[in-house]
């Protein structure tokens, strides 16, 4: 689909692509974010190393996408917040939010479109698995039908989500799932790295974040640079 679907016609395609034993992905290319009265709209699944990884982005590859991997650079923020207390986090004007909410993510999400932010988490029985995160480029809290909405398409998503929970950590696409990696670069690079250092691949992984941090540089385009040998992390 090219155009915005209302939400009820987001959620008949959720319940019938549920109902058919599908995953994400026979539904990836609904446009959920604008009748949600949202700008972007992304999901995190946890991977077999406790990881989140970014599996879908509505716009595809708009704003939502970058203020996702900036919270898994700096490891802070409100997506992470919802998986790790398990419940709904929602800020409608990120100027005005205290910054020792989310330290690190502010500051930088201050050189973003983004003003506010609704986050939940995705929850099976045996847990939190993963969190769907909206975003606005205005501040505002959203209405009452609004909030109601954007649960309701976050329950309609978790039986297809469910299905491909929790997803490998070796930073491979299309293993069967429907669904995107969209740091599998920086995934298969913690593990070159973690073999060439003779570490753990969470040892790895946060030498790159680090690194990425402290030089101000795009996490990806930094495990673009490990993977062809135009950066050593020793």
């Amino acid at each position: 689909m090219t155009t915005p679907d209302d939400v009820e016609t987001v959620l008949a395609h959720l319940h019938r692509a549920a109902e058919e034993g599908q995953h994400l992905g026979a539904v990836a290319s609904l446009r959920i974010a604008e009748p949600l009265g949202l700008d972007a709209l992304t999901i995190d699944l946890i991977n077999s190393t406790g990881t989140l990884e970014l599996v879908w982005c509505d716009p595809a590859d708009g704003p939502g996408h970058d203020l996702d991997n900036l919270q898994y650079t700096l490891g802070d923020g409100p997506t992470l917040e919802a998986v790790q207390q398990g419940y709904t986090v929602s800020e409608p004007d990120l100027v005005a939010t205290d910054q020792a909410r989310w330290p690190l993510f502010l500051p930088a999400a201050m050189q973003s479109a983004a003003r506010a932010v609704i986050a939940a988490p995705l929850r099976a029985d045996d847990g939190t698995f993963g969190a769907l995160t909206g975003y606005r480029a205005t501040p505002g809290a959203m209405t009452a039908s609004q909030s109601h909405d954007f649960h309701r398409v976050r329950d309609g998503l978790l039986p297809l989500l469910m299905r491909s929970a929790p997803i490998p950590a070796t930073g491979a696409s299309g293993d069967g799932d429907g669904l995107r990696r969209y740091r599998a670069e920086v995934q298969q690079a913690a593990g070159v790295l973690a073999t060439a250092l003779a570490i753990p691949p969470d040892q790895a992984l946060a030498r790159l974040r680090a690194h990425a941090f402290r030089h101000d540089r795009s996490l990806t385009d930094l495990a673009r640079d490990a993977l062809t040998r135009r950066l050593r992390l020793d």
